[in-house]
């Protein structure tokens, strides 16, 4: 029985890790960054921006992103992130910082090359698992947990309203063994847990219309193993403070956000997704703030003057 509540685990475990492994967000272009660290830099002011996402209620995923990333000098980038996801009886913090170095292609293009290390740590909440035996070996003891390195590598090409690049998240793709070690020797077997390399493509274009209204685009393709998912999204903006849009996943969701900016300095957007039937998986909320630490523009002094 003890071998067989094992082998349960594991197999619900390397279900979950072949496919996307990484958590998901809807409002990637507000918090870009997070998918791609050769965004940093591409900005002239550093921003804070925190993306919180609950996803199906209290059934799925539940992710907490904080980063902080801007332009340091005139061709270097520098950020940082933060973040917990947790699901079930598994759950997984982490953070890194980045560098990124820009070159000049042209007077108006630029590309970015850049490295994120940090760390991750797994943990199994044995609390949360159903035991067949009260007297189970395997259910006493404290949390199973695993730490490790990580690494992303990212490219970005970009100019004055449009960028595309590239990130490599989960560049090391280690091992992390939630169970047991053991189990595998005497199973004579290798471990399913592994942190594979994800392939992310981030893109956006920014049309201006007229003063008032611009038009954003943007995709986002995901690529693990067997698994790639294409995110669709348009975003109108009127007046540079109101936003609002609509975007599409190739599995089905689909999702409506809107968000406001006060002074061009602080941000706030909510995103609301709904995949297939809501009443059966419940819908997703996804929250995002920011602070844009930017220059005052030469209006806002003089108004602070009078």
């Amino acid at each position: 029985m003890k071998r067989l509540i094992i082998l349960l685990i594991t197999v619900s475990f390397s279900c979950t890790v072949k496919g996307q492994q990484l958590p998901q967000l809807t409002q990637y272009e507000q918090n870009n960054y997070a998918i791609n660290p050769a965004i940093a830099g591409m900005y002239d002011y550093y921003q804070v921006k925190t993306s919180v996402r609950n996803m199906w209620g209290d059934l799925g995923p539940k992710t907490t992103i904080l980063s902080i990333y801007g332009k340091k000098g005139e061709n270097i980038g520098l950020g940082g992130m933060v973040y917990s996801d947790s699901e079930g009886a598994t759950s997984r913090i982490g953070g890194n910082i980045s560098y990124s170095h820009h070159f000049s292609l042209s007077s108006d293009i630029k590309i970015a090359l850049a490295l994120s290390a940090g760390f991750l740590q797994y943990r199994l909440v044995k609390d949360q698992l159903t035991w067949y035996q009260e007297d189970d070996p395997d259910a006493v003891g404290g949390d199973v947990v695993r730490a490790i390195p990580d690494a992303t590598f990212g490219i970005n090409t970009y100019g004055k309203n449009w960028y595309v690049g590239l990130s490599i998240p989960q560049l090391l793709s280690n091992n992390i063994d939630l169970i047991d070690r053991n189990f595998y020797e005497l199973q004579e077997t290798e471990s399913e847990g592994k942190l594979n390399r994800h392939y992310y493509l981030l893109g956006a274009y920014n049309h201006v219309l007229n003063p008032f209204w611009s038009i954003e685009p943007s995709l986002l393709l995901k690529s693990a193993t067997t698994d790639t998912q294409f995110d669709f999204g348009v975003k109108a903006t009127w007046n540079d403070k109101l936003w609002f849009g609509t975007g599409y996943r190739t599995n089905g969701q689909m999702s409506a956000l809107a968000g406001y900016s006060i002074q061009d300095r602080y941000i706030i957007g909510y995103s609301y997704d709904m995949l297939g039937d809501a009443s059966v998986l419940g819908a997703t909320h996804e929250f995002v703030l920011g602070i844009k630490f930017r220059s005052l523009k030469e209006k806002e002094i003089l108004k602070e003057k009078e």
